[in-house]
């Protein structure tokens, strides 16, 4: 998630959602009522207050994840339209949205492949954000604060929403 490519914080929000969904259903199992033939337990019922803590985590984890993605994707958008590639619609399609990224960084379309390869994905990631930084006249160092925490969230928006 930290080289910034939309695909990877799509990843990132993929395996978030099914950890919660995964803790939302082991959650519920053990609230669910027990079969008429189950010996009971000793100890009282569970309070449902975990099942609910579970449920509205995952709505808030939901929202936010949505919020991101089309945070990211408004924003690659933007950034075509100003470069003027081709189909800046491709930036709402999980892995087209990538294929637009290279076209905006006039990269060969085969380096989706080398986004596939761990850590070296990292540096394929800055190296085509340095270049959509250029293709927007920004300064590429823009491209290396993709691998940094928070900055990149900031950095898309700069490159896209700025003169």
């Amino acid at each position: 998630m930290r080289h910034g490519t939309v695909a990877s914080r799509l990843s990132a929000v993929v395996q978030v959602i099914a950890v919660c969904v995964g803790s939302a259903f082991w959650a519920a199992m053990a609230h669910a009522p027990k079969a008429a033939h189950a010996v009971p337990k000793a100890h009282p019922p569970a309070s449902t207050g975990a099942a609910t803590g579970v449920g509205v985590l995952f709505v808030v984890i939901a929202v936010l994840s949505l919020a991101f993605y089309v945070y990211g994707a408004v924003c690659l958008q933007v950034i075509a339209k100003k470069t003027n590639t081709a189909n800046g619609w491709l930036a709402w399609i999980p892995i087209a949205n990538v294929v637009l990224m290279l076209n905006v960084a006039q990269k060969p379309v085969w380096w989706l492949l080398l986004l596939l390869i761990p850590l070296l994905n990292v540096v394929i990631a800055v190296i085509v954000w340095m270049k959509i930084a250029k293709a927007r006249a920004k300064a590429e160092w823009w491209g290396v604060m993709m691998v940094v925490p928070i900055m990149n969230f900031i950095a898309p928006g700069y490159l896209a929403f700025s003169t």
